[in-house]
């Protein structure tokens, strides 16, 4: 059993995550903490406390960074990817749950201490809470297990940026945030787009989850219209990468993926602001980061859609 924070900053694939993780039996979701990203925290705050509503997840929500340490990248919100909402636009009533009053940060921070070297965070939003949390809590690193980040893109299987030529939106919306991540000694592994965008969901996917994953299937199906539809505007295919998800996969499923250690940087200025920078490990060579080169994508999608299905059909 893995005991998780997810951070986040729920659109539409971070949706499809959330519940990856909650259904998924190996796993203890002990926090969920927002961020900006998707939408504004108070739109990413609001669809994860929905999601903890409508699904019965236990999880306490922590409302995290408003903006980046430093100006990244991204001008505003990517409501053209996950409509304004975040969620699709599709349309909810406020829910009746409510954040914790604690910060994202401090709230990493304090279970970090209430569960020493037994925490894995599964990270797939902007870097900034995580950032902030060691900034709180420098002997961080000696207290997290693992850290699993999506997120950056090292040129393998030709994938490179997706909001410029060299850098991934999670590391643009806050590159500094992300370099001081990566620099430190938490124990890292970088899900990126090499192995994000190898993973294809198609409309005969998300169909499947409608059909056999009861409320969760359905509700996918309805957020993935907007997805789907922005993807075959820049595509010109009605199908889409699985992001998130394939980080929450990682965690799961360790073995799906081909990894090389060695240390990551981001640049945070200049031209290729945001790119994600990789040095491997020589021969004794201490290292803290695995970046994942390669995927069995088909076992991914099945192990995705195994959990969604037998856990959407028991709730």
């Amino acid at each position: 059993m893995k005991r998780v924070i997810f951070d986040t900053d729920v659109g539409i694939d971070d949706a499809m995550a959330l519940l990856f993780l909650h259904y998924a039996p190996a796993v203890e979701l002990l926090a969920i903490v927002t961020g900006f990203g998707n939408a504004s925290v108070e739109n990413t705050t609001r669809n994860t406390l929905y999601i903890k509503e409508t699904f019965g997840i236990r999880a306490p929500v922590y409302r995290g960074a408003a903006g980046p340490i430093t100006r990244g990248l991204e001008r505003g919100f990517p409501d053209f990817v996950h409509g304004a909402n975040g969620l699709g636009d599709i349309a909810f009533d406020d829910p009746a749950v409510h954040a914790e009053t604690t910060s994202g940060a401090q709230g990493i921070v304090d279970l970090a201490y209430q569960f020493p070297q037994q925490l894995s965070i599964v990270a797939v939003g902007r870097l900034t809470n995580l950032a902030l949390a060691l900034e709180l809590c420098p002997e961080l690193p000696g207290l997290i297990r693992e850290v699993v980040v999506m997120g950056g893109a090292f040129g393998y299987n030709g994938h490179s940026g997706n909001v410029t030529a060299h850098a991934e939106a999670n590391i643009a919306g806050d590159p500094v945030a992300a370099n001081r991540v990566f620099g430190s000694e938490l124990q890292l592994t970088i899900v990126g787009l090499d192995v994000t965008e190898e993973t294809i969901a198609t409309p005969r996917f998300f169909e499947h989850l409608r059909q056999h994953a009861a409320h969760a299937g359905e509700f996918i199906h309805r957020i993935s219209r907007c997805y789907l539809d922005f993807h075959q505007r820049i595509n010109g295919s009605y199908e889409c990468p699985v992001h998130d998800s394939s980080a929450v996969a990682y965690l799961l499923r360790p073995d799906i993926f081909v990894t090389r250690q060695g240390r990551v940087r981001v640049a945070t200025e200049g031209a290729n602001q945001g790119q994600t920078m990789f040095n491997e490990a020589g021969a004794g060579e201490v290292a803290n980061c695995k970046i994942c080169t390669a995927v069995d994508a088909d076992a991914l999608l099945r192990l995705y859609t195994a959990t969604i299905c037998s856990g959407g059909n028991q709730a």
